[in-house]
């Protein structure tokens, strides 16, 4: 281990003497956001960039392993949706004074859950739309507004985002997704630094392939 300092999935700082990158799991508070070990965001406070997250939708905020969330995101849940199959889309029932019951939940645009993979990078100021799945080892570029599904190991960038390509081809992508290192232990993974961090494809799909 790194200077003798075993990574730990529950430490909140995990680089010393700075406060503004933390691993998002040991600071949740709402049963309604799950996270697993070793996420991280750029910043001080994670729940602060989950907004419209009413308890009364039921709607979970999903997140896997190892993702790299930078600063600015925004994971837009379903409270922000407005009634749209009537003729006016404002939300009387929520402000003081107006005669209106809350519509029946068939009748608001529900997405139901937000799910992100694992090994995911999120960019700077990118916005995760209600209800969309995210994909284990997508990127997902700066300023991206995500509206739809993203598959595995793909970029997407823009408003709204558009596949700009694959990461690897479809016989990496399947032996990636086989292999899910995020599932190893500490100790395997620390071994396999070398293969993940690797720029030579063809020798990381052969290392991949006798692993299996």
């Amino acid at each position: 281990m790194k200077n003798g300092i075993r990574p730990d999935p529950n430490k909140v700082h995990p680089i010393k003497g700075y406060d503004k990158e933390i691993y998002i799991k040991p600071t949740i508070t709402n049963p309604n956001i799950i996270v697993g070990d070793f996420s991280y965001i750029a910043d001080s406070d994670f729940e602060s960039h989950v907004t419209h997250h009413y308890e009364w939708n039921g709607d979970k905020l999903i997140i896997g392993k190892f993702c790299q969330i930078a600063a600015g995101v925004e994971f837009v849940m379903n409270g922000a949706n407005h009634q749209m199959n009537a003729v006016s889309t404002f939300p009387f029932y929520t402000l003081e004074g107006w005669d209106m019951e809350p519509p029946a939940m068939a009748d608001l645009p529900l997405k139901g859950d937000t799910v992100i993979g694992n090994d995911v990078w999120i960019g700077q100021n990118a916005v995760i739309l209600p209800g969309v799945h995210i994909g284990d080892g997508a990127i997902i570029g700066a300023d991206s507004v995500v509206g739809s599904d993203v598959e595995p190991y793909m970029i997407v960038v823009g408003n709204p985002a558009r596949v700009l390509r694959k990461r690897f081809d479809d016989e990496l992508t399947a032996l990636l997704l086989r292999f899910k290192w995020w599932d190893k232990s500490i100790d395997e993974i620390n071994s396999l630094i070398p293969i993940l961090t690797c720029s030579d494809l063809n020798r990381v799909r052969e290392e991949l392939k006798a692993r299996l």
